[in-house]
């Protein structure tokens, strides 16, 4: 887990070493720097496998040179079929392996990786850089093309450096809705992200550049499974507990994320099976509703693991919100990027490497919304001008939940609704497109062949687990110096999900029902016997009170006016609807006020005038 940087514009050493100290944390054991010919590359390391400094990057094998973030998980059973075909090795990293596979796979190596990376290779034999994402976009990859040349980075923050750049205006469009800036864009219109699953190929000579997609969900659904649900269990199980395996592979201490839900509880319970004196992690909240570590420390407890509780309160919430956008580059408005920061920041303080539970609730369906929309879905039969008139009559409630509820059913179809929903539904304060409408991934939503559920769920796989779950916890922890890696994110666990039968996930109400019969072979149900939780801080309370003063000042009439895409009248309105207790639109201030922090900040970012190297 590191953070890498590459070039074929000759920067200056300067400039080269301050793009590298912009993301120190994301590994500070080593900086290298290194020229070949036409290519600048640069790498820090968090060191986590092979720690001896001949496993340092940029790394050489034979005519190659890699930069790589990430980990390969397989990459010991990848190594013994290369030593087999007569491949050396000098090292016991993952990262020498990623070479002698290129060399005997060619651009087809990354189909053999089960990880989660970003890496470039630079080949001096042919002129090319190759260079790829994994399949769920866990670990970030950023570039710039143009007239110059190629410049990718972990962050882009990286690529502003020493450039004059601009602000993608739609960017800002797509994140007041989503809460995050989509694949393939940036906030930055010159910067864009490798969408996950591609790799890509550079001509130095000519300047060539070519992406494709070398992995895909539609392949999970050609093979469904057809055994019945015990046999899908035995499966699961195997491919789990191997996945959970393989990633306690660490030359360095490792411990597990446990929020005492279903999914980071079934990961802790079988990282017990493979090492003894497992240490779990979770985060209490003072404010009630929102403290969940007492399910946690039950579990902990039933498990035997060494548990740590990690108090989270106002004064800490405050300090991370201040430096909250030194690590996330981006505007990114989830809201428990927050407590997630604190967790690895303590975290840390024990470990380097740290399992989690992430993915259970979009491969399984376990999302609250999912239960919702197959209810209201039935509704979609009647004609559209019945639902529309329906509407009218429910909006004149004066109850916000009947108001969301007659904005749903008056919409053209339920998958529209869906996409509406990340808005928080009532969107009238953003000037925006039909975002529905110009989405490129609504053929997801609207596959015929798939039942809803399974459309929804390939949709949030794409879409939500790329750029918000993997956005939040690959900053939150690099932020600290941590590795988080995610079992459940192993594409042989989501291909299967994927193949199952929307019966074995979601059965008359019971989500995610093959994962916690899992779960339930090894600690008691009447535990989890209680509604989900999702990870948030209480700031629908700390607006209202402890941040009022901190939220009008950052969210005066002056300061909306530098904010582009909303309509400012509205926009005040809404925050008023908070502070006075009408309606709950933290969701909405707390997407402001995260991007009104990040133009203050970026103002002279933009300003930059090309500090390239004579």
């Amino acid at each position: 887990m590191c953070g890498i940087y590459g070039s074929t514009i000759q920067y200056g050493d300067e400039i080269v070493r301050e793009k590298m100290a912009r993301i120190n944390f994301r590994g500070p054991d080593f900086t290298g720097i290194t020229r070949y010919d036409k290519v600048i590359f640069a790498h820090n390391r968090l060191a986590i496998i092979d720690l001896d400094p001949r496993s340092n990057q940029p790394f050489s094998y034979m005519h190659l040179r890699i930069v790589f973030n990430g980990e390969v998980y397989n990459y010991q059973d990848i190594r013994r079929e290369l030593v087999q075909k007569g491949y050396k090795f000098n090292t016991s990293s993952d990262t020498e392996v990623i070479c002698a596979a290129y060399l005997e796979y060619g651009n087809d190596c990354v189909n053999r990786f089960n990880g989660m990376f970003a890496f470039v290779i630079y080949d001096t034999y042919k002129g090319i850089l190759f260079g790829a994402r994994d399949r769920f976009g866990k670990k970030p990859f950023y570039y710039a093309l143009d007239a110059y040349g190629l410049e990718f980075a972990s962050q882009p923050s990286q690529i502003s450096i020493g450039r004059k750049l601009n602000i993608d205006e739609d960017a800002i469009s797509q994140y007041l809705i989503w809460g995050y800036v989509p694949q393939p864009q940036s906030i930055w219109d010159e910067v864009k992200q490798l969408p996950a699953a591609h790799a890509f190929t550079y001509d130095l000579l000519n300047k060539k550049f070519k992406v494709h997609e070398y992995w895909t969900l539609d392949y999970c659904w050609k093979e469904k499974f057809t055994g019945s649900y015990d046999e899908a269990k035995n499966s699961l199980s195997q491919i789990l507990a191997d996945s959970v395996k393989i990633r306690m592979n660490a030359d360095v201490p490792l411990g597990v994320f446990l929020s005492g839900g279903i999914d980071s509880s079934l990961i802790a319970a079988m990282a017990t099976k493979e090492i003894d004196h497992v240490k779990t992690f979770s985060i209490k909240f003072n404010e009630k509703g929102f403290d969940e570590s007492v399910y946690a420390e039950q579990v902990a407890r039933h498990l035997g693991t060494d548990h740590h509780t990690i108090e989270c309160n106002y004064d800490d919430g405050i300090e991370l919100i201040e430096n909250f956008n030194r690590y996330y580059d981006e505007p990114f408005a989830d809201s428990s990027a927050i407590p997630t920061m604190l967790l690895s920041k303590h975290t840390r303080k024990h470990v380097t490497v740290a399992l989690s539970g992430d993915a259970g609730d979009e491969a399984f369906l376990g999302y609250h919304r999912y239960k919702w929309i197959k209810q209201v879905n039935n509704l979609f039969y009647a004609p559209h001008a019945v639902r529309k008139a329906l509407g009218s009559i429910i909006n004149q409630s004066p109850s916000y939940r009947h108001k969301l509820i007659a904005m749903g059913i008056a919409m053209e179809d339920v998958e529209k609704l869906y996409v509406k929903m990340f808005g928080n539904m009532e969107n009238s304060w953003v000037k925006q497109p039909d975002l529905a409408k110009h989405n490129p991934l609504m053929h997801v939503l609207k596959n015929p062949s798939k039942p809803l559920l399974e459309r929804i769920s390939d949709f949030d796989i794409k879409t939500y687990l790329n750029g918000d779950i993997n956005t939040k916890v690959d900053r939150a922890s690099m932020a600290f110096s941590l590795e988080s890696r995610c079992p459940l994110m192993d594409y042989r666990v989501i291909e299967f999900a994927r193949s199952l039968p929307t019966a074995y996930k979601y059965n008359s109400g019971n989500q995610k029902r093959i994962l916690k019969d899992l779960l339930f072979e090894h600690v008691p149900a009447k535990m989890f016997d209680r509604p989900k939780a999702g990870f948030t801080m209480p700031f629908q309370h700390w607006f209202r009170n402890e941040l009022r003063s901190y939220v009008m000042d950052n969210l005066s009439s002056d300061n909306l006016k530098n904010i582009p895409g909303i309509h400012i009248k509205r926009t005040q309105e809404i925050i008023n609807e908070h502070m006075s207790g009408q309606w709950n639109r933290y969701p909405q201030i707390w997407k402001l006020l995260v991007l009104s922090q990040w133009l203050n900040k970026n103002k002279s970012s933009v300003k930059n005038e090309a500090l390239l190297a004579v």
